[in-house]
């Protein structure tokens, strides 16, 4: 998400390896593969003239590679909040670019300009961000039982699950949970990916590819790379919108997915 240099790393970093914005890079074109295939290759196929036993296994294999964005999306989110300078503004602009995402989102998943039966992940994003600030400060009050502090993640956790079940936010609850659980198994990177494509496996089976996710974060050297800040924040209402756009001029824009 976003990074500053003047921060020391508490896992040592990779010799070599990818950075920060290759990391987010990799998920974009994910993510973008995946919404491909859910925005226009699904509604083709829900009109029978289109549908045909190649496109069924292209869109198949689209959604296949795009569970590898969620994941790595979330480890970001949690080396954002590790880094950042202003944890305010970063909550901030991800509640800003919930709200702006929403219209695109609605219109690429509903046919609508307004549906409020399913909402984007930027919303999942925030609430996860909101319960590890609550996490991070009772891991803080070290004058409290350790027992009670382990404990107080319990209510919080819950809380922000049931806040992203009640808005119903894309990956709901269970990816609050990814998002919990990966903060805290992040000593170690591979078991704070494992951990996420665990929960997101236990949510649906088809999430199982999102354990490749482990590779490139596994090869994360700790740096930021180039400065790619906003790439994620504008890229996904825009991106939406297009393939919007792009299933409109196919005469399928109207079809609800969801």
């Amino acid at each position: 998400m976003e990074y500053t240099e003047n921060v020391t790393q508490t896992l040592p970093p990779v010799k070599g390896g990818v950075t920060g914005s290759t990391l987010k890079i990799m998920a974009i074109i994910a993510m973008f593969i995946d919404h491909t295939a859910a925005i226009v290759l699904e509604r083709m196929i829900y009109m029978q003239k289109y549908a045909s036993i190649s496109l069924y296994g292209i869109y198949g294999v689209m959604r296949l590679i795009g569970r590898l964005g969620f994941p790595i999306f979330c480890f970001l989110l949690i080396e954002g909040l590790c880094h950042t300078k202003d944890v305010k503004k970063y909550a901030g602009r991800l509640f800003l670019f919930a709200l702006v995402s929403e219209i695109p989102f609605d219109l690429g998943f509903a046919g609508k300009a307004f549906y409020w039966q399913y909402q984007n992940v930027f919303f999942t994003l925030f609430i996860g961000l909101l319960v590890l600030l609550v996490f991070r400060y009772v891991e803080g009050k070290m004058s409290w039982n350790p027992i009670v502090r382990a404990v107080l993640h319990v209510p919080v956790l819950a809380a922000g699950m049931f806040a992203a079940d009640l808005l119903m936010t894309d990956y709901s609850g269970m990816g609050v949970l990814t998002i919990a659980a990966m903060y805290l198994c992040r000593r170690s990177r591979l078991l704070e990916v494992g951990a996420g494509c665990a929960v997101l496996t236990a949510m649906a089976l088809n999430e199982v590819p999102a354990f490749l996710a482990m590779i490139p974060v596994g090869m994360y050297n700790g740096k930021r790379g180039w400065n790619l800040k906003w790439i994620f924040y504008v890229f996904y209402p825009a991106h939406i919108l297009l393939l919007y756009i792009i299933a409109h001029a196919a005469g399928v824009g109207d079809i609800m997915l969801r």
